[in-house]
């Protein structure tokens, strides 16, 4: 038969499967069985057994559990409230006020957890009621943490990094040096997106009752100590050669637990919380991967990868009319996937025809993250909109509208990026020079 019929009926199956409500990992389980049972001779049985042991011993992926418990554990800590008094006085004069504590605090936050769901929804339940209270426009505050809340996919020490270093067998230390500075470039555009529309319309933020002093701001300052000492420590251990990230997310557990235990947060509920917290979020992924592997294996057997990347190379795509179409592809998808499910189940495809294509897996990993950060506030299942809706109780639709501005300012990231590669590449090929 085709590969190409082939294609398309294990993509039906695949659809039919999700939309039955049958979770995601046992979906490509099951849709890799039937490619091997029908159109392959290989034996199905025996390659799942060995492909799923071989996805769940990967040593790299020791990382994912301890940086998702060390989010946990800071996401039930005093940690969201000291950010916003350390941060709230440095931008209370820019045009935009606090809404910039939100991108500002989503982006120190992501730094620590990893988690764009964490991130979230630390940051969000601090600053909402501060900003309501001082007349802030609702839509642009939900907004800015829709769109900031995604940086915890991106920003070092990042499980979506992870979960890529792992599927496309890319370095995980190199992916965290090249996602700091598109990270920072991120933030940068929500800054200036925030201050325009501040500046134009001056209502949606209101003017500080009184302006600090510079002392006072460093006073205030004394907050962020705790969470930049651990953001230093965890990164500067990975980046100067010191830890692997492996070691490094160990240490930023111990890390964490000591900050719980100073600021008298950590109880023994709070610990078992977190703990069982990080166990779900942990064995979700890690059975996704598996399901993932086996679903490659399979695709492998059926040569659908190799039929699909020879047609896109008979297309002659450049690469940027590839990442385009694939940009496309990705945002579509994460209408209806969250984002591991959507970076793995791709990868058996995808990562084929961009390395035929000459673009680097190390960036393609950013871009990747970037498109999955987009999917996290596209209805009907972006996490992100669910936490937000939450949160403020408004209906899902006027947060979806709050965070289009922000989805937007991401697809100018990824152009920006894409025009500019080195943004990525340059701070890899500066550390290794090192």
């Amino acid at each position: 038969m085709d590969a190409g019929v082939i294609s398309l009926i294990l993509f039906v199956l695949l659809l039919a499967l999700l939309a039955s409500g049958l979770w995601v990992a046992p979906t490509l389980i099951a849709v890799g069985y039937v490619a091997l049972g029908v159109f392959s001779p290989a034996p199905a049985g025996t390659l799942l057994a060995s492909t799923v042991w071989d996805a769940s011993w990967n040593w790299a992926l020791t990382a994912l559990p301890l940086f998702v418990w060390m989010g946990e554990i800071l996401f039930r800590t005093r940690l969201s409230s000291d950010m916003f008094t350390g941060l709230a006085p440095w931008t209370s004069r820019l045009p935009g006020g606090l809404l910039h504590v939100n991108i500002l605090g989503c982006g120190v936050m992501a730094a620590v957890a990893g988690s764009s769901a964490v991130t979230c929804a630390t940051v969000g339940r601090m600053s909402m009621p501060e900003l309501r209270k001082r007349g802030y426009d609702e839509g642009l505050a939900i907004g800015t943490l829709a769109g900031s809340g995604t940086l915890g996919l991106l920003i070092p020490p990042s499980i979506m990094l992870i979960v890529y270093g792992v599927v496309a067998q890319v370095s995980i230390s190199r992916l965290f040096i090249a996602g700091i500075v598109p990270g920072v470039m991120i933030i940068a555009i929500f800054m200036t997106y925030v201050a325009i529309r501040s500046s134009l319309n001056p209502s949606l933020a209101p003017k500080p009752d009184r302006h600090l002093s510079f002392g006072e701001k460093l006073w205030a300052s004394r907050f962020l100590i705790p969470v930049m000492g651990l953001i230093f420590v965890v990164l500067g251990s990975i980046y100067g050669g010191f830890a692997t990230p492996t070691e490094a997310a160990t240490i930023g557990v111990i890390g964490a637990l000591v900050l719980a235990a100073v600021s008298r947060s950590l109880t023994w509920d709070s610990f078992m919380e977190s703990l069982m917290g990080a166990v779900r979020t942990s064995c979700m992924i890690a059975f996704i991967l598996a399901g993932a592997a086996f679903l490659s294996i399979a695709m492998g057997f059926t040569g659908v990868p190799r039929v699909l990347a020879g047609y896109v190379d008979a297309w002659n795509l450049s690469p940027f009319a590839l990442i385009a179409l694939l940009t496309v592809l990705y945002i579509f998808l994460g209408c209806f996937l969250d984002g591991v499910s959507m970076m793995v189940l791709t990868a058996a495809v995808v990562l084929p025809m961009v390395e035929k294509a000459g673009i680097d897996l190390l960036w393609f990993g950013i871009f990747t993250v970037i498109v999955v950060e987009m999917a996290q506030i596209t209805p009907p299942v972006g996490f992100n909109l669910f936490v937000l809706q939450g949160m403020t109780g408004r209906d899902i639709l006027k947060v979806t509208k709050a965070a289009m501005p922000f989805f937007a300012l991401m697809l100018l990231g990824i152009l920006i990026i894409t025009l500019v590669p080195e943004i990525v590449l340059a701070p890899v090929q500066f550390m290794l020079s090192k």
